[in-house]
């Protein structure tokens, strides 16, 4: 990998142009099909891998792993002005991802304990028994929708009994989540107004429900933010706990939807694949891992620098959004041998896909869980699982499918 390509001020040769200056240099695909947005990665890296777009308001879109890695792990590139692409409206910033260091360390201190290895294993049992109960139903019929009547419920599911409220509750989060998304797309302020009250509505109740129940705080992300609201020594109050709720129950439902739907339709496309997982579970995890580099779900977090800064020989002036396109970073050429190919235990497989620096997700590991329950489950009870008609994406905001029909078979395989 090369030197940092960044600086401030411009070197010789940097394009310096201002905005009105600048052309759209590219349009975001509208109407996917699974995996046609990699062939247009792959141009961008390889013709121009730092564009200007002038979609979504305008931003520059990082395309390789060097650029996204470096700009995650810059100070000078901060969430706290933009943090999404497209911007969305709000009236008051919304922890963690709207913070940076060093207010944005006191809620990690907060969360990342009750993420760890042992607190997620505890909910394990929970976890498998929605991916059994989603399971069954499929199978029974011997058809279904990967994401409508598996990936979506399931992950709803998990984080429900994460975070100690009914599915029902959960779902009904899903479901304003889901829409608020479209609105951002759509840039329609009143529907990103009306569903962000909605969710911090929702947001208070499950703090309020889950304080009033004394959970401990060591096990429990409501309890453990309450916590962190009443001690003086930091800057967090009941008001932005709230808001952590607020913020974490939507992206803790969505990124893993997309990413168990991208690999259902990956295994749906590779019976081989299929099989040798069935026979060799143990592979799994290392599956996973490159299941996570292949499909990553998010490409429209943001950073702005903070001051005039060169990137990729472009001059990005202070306060210009730059979407950090994961997708894209973890099939670079530069870093992954014969990157769109699936290459079971691959050799330094340091993919992007929960990110770098100090808005690392914090859910990794229980990310990661949830997929091996999910596809553990689904290869056990299975003998194989084929599309059965087209698979439709979402929108830009999550890269990953929202409707993937299924035919399924089932019985014993053997081994």
């Amino acid at each position: 990998m090369s030197a940092c390509p960044y600086s401030a001020g411009a070197d010789d040769g940097v394009d310096t142009r201002i905005r009105a200056e600048r052309a759209s240099e590219w349009t975001p695909e509208q109407d996917e099909t699974f995996g046609s947005a990699h062939h247009q990665y792959a141009e961008l890296r390889a013709t121009s891998p730092f564009p200007w777009s002038e979609e979504f308001g305008g931003f520059w879109a990082a395309t390789t792993y060097e650029d996204v890695a470096w700009i995650t792990q810059d100070e000078r590139f901060i969430t706290s002005v933009q943090n999404v692409v497209p911007h969305v409206p709000r009236s008051s910033r919304r922890p963690p991802l709207h913070f940076d260091p060093p207010e944005h360390t006191a809620y990690r201190h907060a969360i990342d304990p009750v993420m760890r290895r042992s607190v997620v294993a505890s909910h394990e049992p929970a976890f498998r028994a929605s991916a059994e109960e989603h399971i069954a139903s499929m199978v029974a019929r011997g058809r279904g929708d990967g994401v409508a009547d598996f990936a979506a419920p399931f992950v709803v599911d998990c984080f429900a009994a994460y975070l100690g409220v009914s599915a029902r509750l959960a779902a009904r989060v899903r479901e304003i989540g889901v829409r608020y998304g479209f609105a951002i797309q759509d840039m329609d302020d009143a529907v990103i107004a009306e569903c962000s009250a909605e969710l911090y509505d929702l947001a208070e109740g499950v703090y309020r429900g889950r304080v009033a129940e004394e959970p401990d705080p060591a096990t429990d992300l409501v309890a453990s933010l309450h916590a962190a609201a009443t001690d003086p020594h930091n800057h967090i109050t009941e008001r932005t706990a709230i808001a952590t709720i607020r913020q974490m129950i939507v992206a803790g439902m969505a990124a893993p939807q997309a990413v168990l739907g991208s690999c259902i339709v990956h295994l749906a496309q590779d019976a081989e694949l299929q099989t040798h997982l069935r026979r060799h579970p143990e592979d799994l995890p290392a599956a996973i891992e490159e299941f996570l580099r292949l499909h990553a779900p998010y490409r429209v977090f943001a950073r702005t620098p903070t001051e005039d800064t060169v990137v990729h020989g472009r001059l990005v002036r202070e306060r210009e959004p730059i979407a950090l396109v994961f997708p894209s970073a973890n099939r670079d050429p530069g870093v992954f041998d014969d990157p769109d190919s699936f290459v079971l235990r691959r050799k330094n497989n340091s993919h992007l896909a929960f990110g770098r620096g100090a808005h690392r997700c914090p859910a990794a590991t229980m990310g990661r869980v949830e997929l091996l329950i999910a596809l553990e489950t689904l290869l056990a009870r299975t003998t194989a699982f084929h599309l059965d008609g087209e698979v439709r994406m979402m929108n830009w905001l999550e890269y990953g499918p929202r409707a993937v029909p299924l035919r399924i078979e089932a019985g014993t395989i053997a081994v």
